[in-house]
């Protein structure tokens, strides 16, 4: 069975983060390229929020005896394919699984209009990946 408690202070955890890091989501592509620390920050906290929700669904895949996923990406495929993930929001995952890849193993350089796009238009992609979860567990959140 999940443990519903670590999966709901899991979530807390996410959209904590969610909310300290929106407070980038205004700035330039220039600005993002010219100040390393804000690069730090924001790539660290994408990280630890993307593995967040690797996490729950290695936990949810575990306990519903689901498909092994391969990847980080293949982690939230395997959400999508048992409707616990819309399509859309399974692609949006797998996108946020392979930069969390590039970010962690430096496969190449980050792109700074890649973070800049996700700042702006996708953090709330993290508050509906929260709602889906929850809405599979049949509990609430206060997000």
């Amino acid at each position: 069975m999940v443990d519903v408690a670590l999966v709901l202070r899991k979530l807390a955890s996410l959209d904590d983060y969610r909310k300290q890091i929106s407070e980038f989501s205004a700035i330039t592509v220039d600005d993002y390229r010219s100040d390393w620390k804000v690069q730090r920050i924001v790539e660290r906290t994408l990280q630890m929020m993307i593995e967040l929700c690797a996490d729950i669904a290695g936990h949810i895949i575990s306990d519903r005896a689901l498909r092994t996923p391969e990847t980080y990406a293949d982690t939230f495929r395997v959400l999508g394919e048992n409707g616990i993930l819309t399509a859309e929001q399974t692609a949006v995952m797998e996108k946020m699984a392979k930069f969390r890849n590039i970010v962690v193993h430096q496969y190449e350089t980050v792109d700074a209009e890649i973070v800049v796009l996700i700042l702006r238009k996708h953090l709330d992609d993290f508050r509906l990946f929260s709602d889906a979860i929850a809405r599979h567990l049949g509990v609430k959140t206060t997000t």
